[in-house]
């Protein structure tokens, strides 16, 4: 029997998501199969998730992982009407970093509502463009934002190389040839980076008008704004924003 789609992208997937690992460093600590500790323990309805031993991780199979696997993310993505090709560079993406980050980002590609949902108009804009050309603007975006992480240092190379891989294996599924860069699109990378740091940007343009005007320097733009208030806004924001990732990163 000839294997269905998502057995040849899980397969693929897991090339790269292989046997058990805690690395330090690695901020979804104990994995097995691609599977965290975390995930495994939401799968299982197990709260708090650090209740499940890491040893039940260690231990899980390949049947279990592979239901994880479509549940969490192939129909997340909606892997079952994607084009062969582009169902397995957006499942590798979206088990790596998440089905909502891996949607949105293609979706930007395309245009279109990035709200971290396949739905009809996402799938239509997906029918309107060439195959190869979309897998390689995807995995673009994919290694920009793996090259802002602040891990990168540590697993960049073998990212890298995963993304790299991914690519060919879409586009021969695809059935498309395309000349392949293992490096980001350095307009793209600092466009990317500006978006997701625009609060700081923000925060700090006002911290720094705020010293201005101490120092006597008029600024009409922001006039009516003292600078005790605007110091003490910027301040704000930058230290509710820091709270906000530390809750979120612990969730």
């Amino acid at each position: 029997m000839a294997k269905s789609r998502f057995d040849i992208c899980l397969d693929a997937v897991l090339l790269y998501e292989g046997g058990y690992a805690d690395h330090p460093a690695d901020p979804g600590g104990a994995t097995n199969l691609g599977i965290t500790h975390k995930t495994l323990a939401r799968w299982r309805r197990v709260s708090p998730w650090w209740a499940l031993p890491k040893s039940e991780v260690q231990a899980l199979l390949r049947t279990e992982a592979a239901k994880i696997y479509r549940a969490s993310y192939w129909n997340r993505i909606q892997g079952g009407q994607l084009p062969p090709g582009l169902d397995v560079a957006l499942f590798d993406f979206a088990v790596n970093s998440g089905p909502h980050r891996a949607i949105r980002m293609l979706q930007a590609e395309l245009d279109v509502a990035a709200d971290g949902q396949i739905g009809p108009l996402t799938l239509d804009a997906i029918e309107r463009r060439p195959a190869g050309q979309l897998i390689n603007e995807l995995c673009d975006r994919r290694l920009a934002f793996l090259n802002r992480l602040s891990t990168f240092a540590t697993f960049g190379k073998g990212w890298t190389n995963r993304v790299a891989a991914v690519r060919n294996a879409a586009l021969a599924a695809a059935g498309a040839t395309t000349t392949i860069s293992t490096k980001p699109n350095q307009w793209r990378t600092i466009m990317d980076l500006l978006n997701g740091y625009k609060t700081y940007i923000v925060a700090i343009f006002m911290l720094l008008a705020g010293v201005a005007q101490l120092l006597g320097i008029d600024l009409p733009a922001l006039d009516g704004g003292s600078s005790g208030h605007l110091i003490m806004e910027a301040l704000a924001v930058l230290f509710l924003r820091k709270g906000l990732k530390s809750d979120i990163a612990r969730a």
